[in-house]
């Protein structure tokens, strides 16, 4: 296959997925070096960039989608008139939070962190693909453990959990030596 032919089976792969591909998937499919992959997915998005197309490639990780740019978000919002992209309530925050700062975490942990019953919000959270079930945790009853998803990533713009912002305590070791004395 030539660059272009496989530049197009790229794209039209991720398009029709819609969901994030790991590169290494792609190469299976097109029997190519996983290098070779990366490297033409790498040109794509900067071809989608230097064009200033209305979608483009987003790289999540080790995995890689198409998308459309935040700022043609509210458009593609209206014409699909999606009901479930209500905002999230506090609580939904708190425990998207607990889940992406500690993931992989069971509901008891989360309800212990905030004090009340979290199963609704949990479920709520699932529904919308924010979080996902990610296997079972290794302590007495084998509780479901949950872990933030592709779309959580999406949604928050975020390339990877390291993207979050830093807890407090985290943001104090950063600080220079006199701030931190000055406070003790």
């Amino acid at each position: 296959m030539e660059l272009n032919e496989i530049k197009a089976a790229v794209e039209a792969m991720l398009f029709a997925h819609a969901e994030p591909v790991p590169a290494q998937r792609i190469a299976e499919v097109l029997d190519i070096d996983a290098d070779e992959v990366t490297r033409i997915l790498y040109i794509l998005r900067d071809e989608y960039d230097a064009q200033d197309r209305g979608i483009e490639l987003l790289h999540l990780e080790d995995k890689w989608q198409l998308a459309t740019k935040t700022v043609y978000g509210k458009y593609v919002k209206t014409i699909l008139d999606k009901r479930r992209n209500t905002p999230l309530s506090p609580a939904a925050l708190e425990v998207l939070a607990i889940i992406a700062y500690n993931q992989p975490v069971s509901r008891s942990f989360i309800e212990q962190v905030r004090g009340v019953d979290s199963s609704s919000t949990v479920q709520k959270l699932v529904q919308k693909g924010l979080i996902e079930e990610a296997g079972r945790l290794d302590l007495p009853g084998r509780p479901v453990a949950f872990a933030t998803t592709d779309t959580f990533l999406r949604t928050f713009g975020l390339a990877s959990l390291a993207g979050l912002p830093p807890l407090h305590e985290d943001a104090a070791e950063n600080l220079p030596d006199a701030v931190q004395e000055g406070d003790a």
